[in-house]
């Protein structure tokens, strides 16, 4: 019973959630369900194609802001071994 308990405590979700700023500009913020924080972990920002447009980082405070980019476009979250978090466009609002 000890171990289970101690494999869920290992366990989390990613979490990133995408707001414009209403100066075109996009602010993401993320982490994990277990409250670990997000600073470091990759990003990009790929156009309609698939192709990256933005590579970037979270930041320290586990955020990463870039210019919005003309016509559809996708954010990912890169938060390792099936942790990726893709946001399309249209689910942010700006």
């Amino acid at each position: 019973m000890a171990a289970s308990l101690c494999s869920a405590s290992f366990a989390h979700t990613p979490l990133c959630a995408c707001y414009g700023n209403g100066d075109g500009t996009v602010l993401c913020e993320g982490g994990f369900s277990d409250g670990a924080s997000a600073a470091g972990i990759a990003m990009k920002v790929v156009d309609g194609t698939g192709n990256a447009i933005v590579d970037g980082k979270m930041d320290s405070n586990s955020e990463f802001e870039f210019t919005a980019p003309e016509g559809p476009y996708s954010v990912v979250f890169e938060g390792g071994e099936g942790h990726q978090i893709v946001i399309p466009s249209t689910d942010i609002a700006q």
